[in-house]
């Protein structure tokens, strides 16, 4: 014969109060991702003006320290695809930001370089990043910010 279910008491329903973000705090990742969801959406609007995403602003920034800087080289420094820089590239390209030329020591490689229109563009986006750092950064010591970024590359490099 089946035995009847065992009764069992529900508990009257809690009200929370404050939040306990304790464990979460202690976690690398959660603190990394609310640091650059931070500085990514003051970001996202200062660089609409340029119409420049992140990753578009990275690009354009190695390709305005690295004249000549090659797609592969690209990808190695970003992490990203192929294929998905190509499209990117494109894009920038018809922008008239930036011109493929042959590289010089590769008959097979085209090295990325700005143009005139991407070189005032580039000026005023990292001026405009640097701006917003010190604003991000604006608790922080110039020594802190040091810190937590040798700290950070300790993770992904």
């Amino acid at each position: 014969m089946p035995r009847p279910a065992a009764k069992t008491r529900s508990r009257p329903a809690q009200a929370v109060e404050e939040v306990d973000t304790t464990f979460l705090e202690t976690l690398i990742g959660y603190n990394a991702r609310r640091a650059a969801l931070a500085v990514i959406e003051v970001f996202l609007d200062r660089m609409s003006v340029y119409d420049l995403r992140p990753v578009d602003f990275s690009v354009l920034s190695l390709v305005t320290h690295n004249p000549g800087i090659t797609s592969r080289q690209l990808c190695g420094a970003l992490g990203i695809l192929p294929p998905n820089l190509v499209g990117m590239i494109n894009n920038l390209e018809k922008r008239a930001l930036v011109q493929r030329q042959p590289h010089p020591r590769d008959g097979r490689a085209m090295g990325l370089h700005l143009t005139a229109a991407g070189q005032k563009l580039m000026r005023d986006a990292e001026r405009t990043a640097t701006e917003l750092e010190a604003q991000a950064a604006g608790r922080l010591s110039a020594a802190e910010v040091k810190t937590l970024i040798r700290l950070l590359k300790k993770i992904y490099l």
